[in-house]
């Protein structure tokens, strides 16, 4: 099967979860940080996810799916240990047009979650197309090492800045040798070694001289 590589937007968007294992926990814990809403149908449940549900912070529709659950649903995850279920969540989510993954059972799923390495809003994903997650988790371990907090730090950094150099109304082509100048300096290695005092420096030569660079680092770089 071949894939093809999207982000989706989650914020208040209603996931339906079918299972309550460990994998199904998995699932849920990361759509939460998407601030996406959660419904979850199942007999059994971890007891991160009864604390989840007395909690309020994911809605638990019962112990049996159901087709009308699916009603107002952006995705579908079937993550039980019966897969004859899975399949049948399956056949019922697509008879909606619904997206659904079931768990281990790539027949019966319209994508696959990559192994996913976050720092701050920097995301990358990697994926096997499902034939070794094996593999996908030991490539996640060895990027983990390449790209530390520094980046998170930096995307936040060149967030501010690339709003404030496209308020200024320069050219497109001055706009991009700007950026690019930034890339390619030491800011990241700078940042990696908390080295603010050359990150100031750097950015006051590459920036316009109208650009007041301690207010755009500001809060920033840690106190002290």
């Amino acid at each position: 099967m071949k894939y093809y590589p999207v982000l989706l937007q989650l914020e208040g968007k209603t996931v339906l979860v079918v299972g309550g294992g460990v994998v199904a926990e998995r699932k849920v814990e990361n759509l939460l940080e998407l601030a996406a809403r959660i419904h979850i149908v199942s007999i059994e449940l971890t007891e991160k996810l009864h604390k989840l549900i007395e909690s309020k912070e994911i809605k638990y529709l019962g112990s049996e799916f159901k087709e009308e659950q699916l009603e107002g649903v952006f995705f579908v995850i079937a993550a039980t240990d019966d897969k004859l279920l899975n399949r049948r969540i399956s056949e019922e989510a697509r008879k909606r047009r619904l997206l659904v993954n079931a768990v281990d059972q790539p027949e019966d799923c319209d994508f696959i979650f990559p192994s996913i390495i976050k720092r701050g809003e920097l995301l990358i994903a990697i994926s096997t197309s499902g034939k070794s997650p094996a593999l996908a988790k030991r490539l996640r371990q060895e990027l983990e090492a390449q790209f530390g907090s520094e980046y998170g730090v930096f995307l936040d950094l060149m967030g501010r800045l690339r709003k404030e150099i496209l308020s200024k109304g320069f050219s497109q082509k001055q706009n991009s040798l700007i950026f690019h100048e930034i890339v390619d300096s030491d800011i990241l290695k700078c940042l990696a070694q908390g080295d603010w005092e050359r990150v100031k420096s750097l950015l006051k030569r590459i920036l316009p001289s109208n650009f007041t660079v301690a207010e755009i680092i500001e809060d920033l770089q840690p106190p002290g």
